[in-house]
């Protein structure tokens, strides 16, 4: 048995008879709340077969609506939303569908606190929901790592994400991938009076900058977050279509007590197999977590666990996993030689971030910093348009037209007749390495680009400028650049007559849209 399950197996056991000597049952409605008032009337009816967990168990409402679950020391119950119903937001738009149990609170050399909240067992713990109209056809944000160290990051946030993506009312709901705040868990709040702008049902996915550093155990590495946003590991329905959010953030580390692991603990798996039971595998299943699955290295993410999820898939024919934390934007492909059995691969969107690269880089025309991220990905958010159980995914640069997917590197000038080392590079910003992407010179002939893996080298000219700026300039110097998974190049012609000359680079994405961008270079005599 490998270390990580000895230890987890034996913490498990440990949880499991605290559990039995001091675990008791609650049960209560799922109620279908008329006059939204959270109060089951008697005139209220029960709704059957509505998913009700505590985290780990997930069971079924009976034909009266009714619902039993163990609680211990350290629970959510909550709601699994059923398709055709909205449950209650909080003053923040955010789900209000649980109750906590946490009779202990907070260990008390914790920096920042959890809830100390109790659920009476002895009286019905109902929840209500209302009836609402569901197309199966909905769009949905979804937000990478805001992550604000500071309340002008947080401002930050505000001016150059929320003030033009606010109440678009295409949009049936979104959801924030994690790194929420960046370690000051005090910002949490001023996060969510932010996210309230949007003015739409909002989701929450915990990231490893959202966690009680000072927690000895993964298990209560979330007190901060559950206090401030419910459950750490939870899912909804919506249209036909079921969302599974995760922490897949283990901490500390199992093999050394520092620093934290991708992967889950046995309850988390437990509870996406007992979820799954009552999910149709003609839905899309969503999954939303802040690690990506991805393994290139022993420290990212737990091989058997990613093993241990992609089996509780199998069968599920429509799956899309969501990610963050990397400050990258990639699409990620799993098959059968990852261990992933079904018949399509799974594909992951690893999606760019509303901070970009840590809000570094030039304060632009908006006032906050261009923050391009490492890859040459602007900075920017999603959206996932969902049709029945198909998806697409487009990404928005913050600040720009809808239809800027492509940047253009070029030379500005060349010499007529001369032979160069110069290339045009297209970063086309969803791009997968199976795309095509073609360019064409003064309406010629298009002609193929060519894949590469490479570092942006307009990202590369950005970090250049610090380096070469005779004066200091404003804005953090951004990060290294890292190889990019979606670029293109090809050679630069020359043998043209003096003068400027159009740049036209064309891209289909893995969708079937196709996106043009222009740009100019001139050549002198």
């Amino acid at each position: 048995m490998k270390l990580h399950s000895l230890l987890y197996t034996v913490s498990a056991m440990l949880l499991s008879s605290a559990a039995i000597a001091q675990h008791t049952t609650v049960s209560g409605f799922v109620f279908e709340d008329k006059n939204n008032n959270g109060t089951k009337e008697s005139t209220e009816k029960g709704l059957a077969n509505v998913a009700v967990s505590n985290g780990k168990d997930v069971v079924l409402t009976d034909a009266k609506g009714q619902y039993s679950l163990n609680i211990a020391n350290d629970n959510i119950i909550f709601v699994i939303k059923p398709t055709g119903y909205k449950v209650p937001l909080d003053e923040y738009n955010l789900p209000k569908s649980y109750a906590l149990h946490k009779p202990q609170g907070t260990p008390a050399h914790f920096k920042f606190k959890g809830a100390q909240q109790s659920i009476d067992a002895q009286r019905s713990l109902d929840f209500g929901l209302v009836a609402q109209k569901e197309a199966n056809d909905f769009a949905v944000y979804v937000f990478g790592d805001p992550q604000p160290y500071t309340m002008e990051e947080i401002q930050y946030f505000d001016k150059a994400i929320i003030q033009e993506a606010k109440s678009n009312n295409r949009i049936a709901f979104g959801i924030s991938m994690g790194d929420l705040v960046g370690d000051n868990l005090d910002l949490h709040t001023p996060y969510k009076e932010v996210i309230k702008k949007m003015d739409m049902p909002w989701y929450n996915v915990m990231g490893n900058h959202d966690m009680n550093y000072d927690a000895t155990a993964d298990s209560l590495s979330d007190e901060t977050f559950e206090k401030n946003f419910g459950p750490a590991n939870y899912a909804f329905n919506y249209g036909n279509a079921h969302f599974i959010v995760l922490d897949d953030i283990l901490y500390p580390d199992p093999r050394d007590g520092k620093g934290y692991w991708g992967g889950f603990r046995p309850d988390q798996l437990a509870f996406i197999k007992n979820d799954l039971q009552h999910v149709s595998k003609d839905k899309l299943i969503v999954l939303n977590f802040h690690i990506p699955l991805l393994i290139t290295g022993e420290d990212e993410f737990i091989h058997q666990d990613r093993q241990a999820l992609f089996d509780l898939l199998e069968g599920y024919e429509n799956v899309l996993a969501i990610s963050a934390h990397t400050h990258l934007q990639r699409h990620n492909f799993y098959s059968i030689t990852d261990g992933w059995r079904n018949r399509k691969p799974l594909h992951e969107y690893n999606v760019g971030t509303t901070s970009g690269d840590w809000y570094s880089g030039r304060i632009n025309e908006q006032g906050v910093p261009a923050s391009t991220m490492r890859d040459g990905t602007p900075k920017g958010y999603a959206v996932m348009q969902v049709k029945n159980n198909t998806y697409t995914l487009d990404y928005k640069v913050a600040g720009a037209p809808q239809d800027y997917q492509i940047n253009i590197y070029a030379p500005k000038v060349l010499a007529k007749d001369k032979r160069t080392s110069a290339s045009i590079f297209a970063n086309f910003f969803m791009g997968t390495a199976t795309d095509k992407v073609y360019c064409r010179i003064d309406n010629g002939d298009w002609k193929p680009m060519k894949y590469v893996v490479d570092v942006d080298p307009s990202f590369q000219a950005i970090n250049m400028q610090y380096d070469q700026s005779p004066v200091l300039l404003d804005g953090r110097r951004p990060s290294v650049p890292e190889a990019s998974t979606h670029l293109w190049m090809v050679n630069i012609p020359t043998k043209l007559i003096a003068g400027e000359h159009t740049i036209e680079v064309k891209a289909t994405d893995m969708f079937g849209k196709t996106y043009t961008q222009k740009s100019t270079y001139k050549i002198v005599e």
